[in-house]
C-alpha cells in the first residue's frame, strides 16, 4: 500500500513534498477503520454483477440448470489437455463445445417455468442432431479420408472400421432440417412428436451400423499395433479439432446418440402439458425409439457373442459344448486371475462360462483365444463369494495370489454340480467393483439358465435361438452389404 500510494504521489508534487505525502498517506491510511472494504478494480469496469434485469436473470438460470440436468454428454472420456503450443493457424474446429441453453438465445419470453423446460429440451435434442453431424463429417474428412489417400489403410480395412458410417450422415441432417422448420419467429416449437413419430424408422439402419462395431474396434486395436497407423491416430488425436477425443470416441457416438433419445422424449413428456397436442404423438414415439433401440441392443448382443464364439481356440474336443454355440449373447467378459496369478480372459456367456488364455495369434476377426480347462454350463454352476482374507490363512488360498501379509481380496468360486471332472476355478477381479459385477452377472446367468431348463423341461421346443435372430449369427461382420440385405428383409 505504501508503495502504491507514493507512486501515485509522483505526478503532483516535487521529491520532497512527495517523500512526506507518501509518509502521511501510510500514516493516514494505517489510521483507517480495520473493517473498511475497498472494491476490486477489476470487478468495477463490468456492470454485469451489479444490475441485471430480473426476468432474464431468472430465464437464464433456469435454462442453465435445465441443461445441465437434461445434457446426456457422451461417455467418451477425453485425455487429460495436454501443455499448449503455438500454431500458425487457427484450426476451423472448436477445442470445446459451446454450453448455449435455449434462454441464452432469446431476449426474453412470457412462458412458465416448465414451458422453458420444455423448449431446452427440444433445444438440447437439435443442437444434439448438430453436433453429432458436424462430428461425423469431421470423421470422414480427417480420418477417412487422409488415411485412404496416404494408403496408411486399405479400403477394405477402412470400410470394416468406419462400417456404414456415411450413410449416417444424412438421416441426421434430416431431422435437424425438421426440427429447424417446427421454430417459429419467437425460437419456440410448438408440436415435436408427429416429427419424431415419421423420422424414428429411419434408425433401423443402426442394426447394420452397431452390429459391425464388434469387429471394428476389434480391427482398429489390431492395427494401432503398426507404428504409422498409431503416429498417424495419435497425430489427429493431439491436433485441436478431435478435442483430445481419439477416433473410437467418434466411431461410438451414433450409438451413444441412439439411447439418448428415449431420456430427451421422456423429458419432452414430463413438461408437455395434459392438453397439448404433443399428448397424443408422444406416447407412441417414446414406444417406437424404446423398441429400436431394444433391437438393436439385441441383435447388437447376438453380434458380439458371434464374434467372440468364432475367436475360441478349442484344445480338445470335449470343451465344445452345445451350451456355448446356443447361447445368443454375452452377459459381460474380462480379465480374471486364478489363484496361482495366471490371467485369463473370462466369457461369460448367455448359457456357459468360458475360461481362455488370450493367444498370440490374429487373423481379420480379431485376437484368438485358447479355451482353458472345461467350459461350465450356467445352468450347473455353483457361485461362492470369498471374503477378504489374509494370504497364509490356509486352505485353497495357501499362498494365492499375492505373497507376504497381503491380504487376497476381490475373489469368489465357481465349480460344477454333478461334475466331480471339473475342479472348482477360483477367481480374483481387479477390484471390488469388478468383483461385484462378475458376481451379479453370474447370479443372473445362473437363474435365468435353470429357468430356462425348467420351463424347456415342460414344453416341446428346444433350446434352438429365436429364429428371427438365426442370420445375425451366420452374418460375417466384415460384409455390411449382407448385414443390411438381412436387415431390410
Amino acid at each position: 500500500v505504501h508503495h502504491a500510494t507514493s507512486q501515485h504521489s509522483l505526478t503532483s508534487f516535487s521529491l520532497s513534498c512527495r517523500l512526506h505525502r507518501s509518509l502521511t498517506s501510510s500514516i493516514d491510511l494505517f489510521q483507517e477503520p480495520s473493517n473498511k472494504k475497498v472494491k476490486p478494480v477489476a470487478k468495477s469496469n463490468s456492470l454485469t454483477g451489479v444490475i441485471t434485469p430480473m426476468k432474464t436473470a431468472a430465464l437464464k438460470r433456469i435454462g442453465q440448470s435445465i441443461s445441465r440436468s437434461i445434457s446426456f454428454r457422451t461417455d467418451a472420456r477425453p485425455l487429460p489437455p495436454g501443455p499448449l503450443r503455438p500454431r500458425s493457424k487457427a484450426s476451423s474446429f472448436p477445442r470445446r463445445r459451446n454450453s448455449q441453453c435455449w434462454s441464452d438465445t432469446v431476449e426474453s419470453h412470457d412462458l412458465t417455468a416448465k414451458e422453458i423446460k420444455r423448449q431446452e429440451v427440444i433445444y438440447e435434442l437439435t443442437q444434439g442432431e448438430r453436433q453429432l453431424i458436424e462430428d461425423l463429417s469431421l470423421v470422414k474428412k480427417v480420418y477417412y479420408e487422409p488415411m485412404l489417400k496416404l494408403d496408411i489403410l486399405t479400403e477394405s480395412e477402412l470400410g470394416q472400421i468406419f462400417g456404414t458410417l456415411d450413410s449416417l450422415i444424412p438421416l441426421h441432417e434430416d431431422l435437424l432440417a425438421r426440427l429447424e422448420r417446427l421454430r417459429g419467429s419467437e425460437k419456440t416449437v410448438g408440436e415435436v412428436g408427429p416429427t419424431l413419430l415419421n423420422w424414428f424408422p429411419c434408425l433401423e439402419a443402426y442394426v447394420t451400423y452397431c452390429c459391425n462395431q464388434v469387429g471394428a474396434k476389434a480391427l482398429l486395436d489390431q492395427k494401432k499395433q503398426e507404428k504409422r497407423v498409431d503416429q498417424f491416430l495419435r497425430l489427429c488425436q493431439e491436433s485441436s479439432f478431435s478435442r483430445k477425443l481419439d477416433l473410437w470416441n467418434f466411431l461410438d457416438l451414433p450409438r451413444s446418440r441412439l439411447v439418448k433419445y428415449p431420456l430427451l422424449l421422456k423429458e419432452i413428456q414430463k413438461c408437455t402439458p395434459p392438453d397439448h397436442p404433443d399428448e397424443d404423438t408422444l406416447p407412441d414415439a417414446l414406444e417406437m425409439i424404446q423398441s429400436i433401440v431394444a433391437e438393436v441392443n439385441e441383435k447388437t448382443g447376438e453380434a458380439e457373442c458371434q464374434f467372440y464364439r468364432r475367436g475360441l481356440v478349442y484344445l480338445e474336443e470335449s470343451q465344445r459344448i452345445p451350451e456355448i454355440h446356443q447361447s445368443r449373447f454375452l452377459y459381460c467378459h474380462g480379465e480374471l486371475k486364478t489363484n496361482k496369478g495366471q490371467k485369463l480372459h473370462v466369457f461369460l456367456f448367455e448359457l456357459a462360462l468360458v475360461l481362455t488364455r488370450p493367444g498370440d495369434d490374429r487373423d481379420i476377426r480379431g485376437q484368438m483365444f485358447n479355451v482353458y480347462r472345461q467350459p461350465l454350463p450356467n445352468m450347473l454352476i455353483n457361485l461362492e463369494e470369498i471374503p477378504d482374507s489374509e494370504a497364509g490363512g490356509g486352505g485353497t488360498f495357501r499362498g494365492a495370489f499375492t505373497g507376504g501379509n497381503d491380504k487376497v481380496k476381490n475373489c469368489f468360486r465357481v465349480s460344477s454340480r454333478g461334475r466331480s471332472k471339473v475342479n472348482p476355478y477360483c477367481l480374483q477381479a481387479n477390484d471390488s467393483f469388478s468383483k461385484q459385477q462378475w458376481i451379479t452377472c453370474l447370479r443372473q446367468a445362473i437363474v435365468q439358465s435353470r429357468d430356462r431348463t425348467a420351463h424347456t423341461s415342460q414344453s416341446p421346443l428346444s433350446l434352438s435361438p429365436d429364429p428371427a435372430l438365426c442370420h445375425i449369427a451366420d452374418l460375417s461382420l466384415s460384409s455390411d452389404t449382407d448385414m443390411a440385405d438381412h436387415t431390410c428383409r
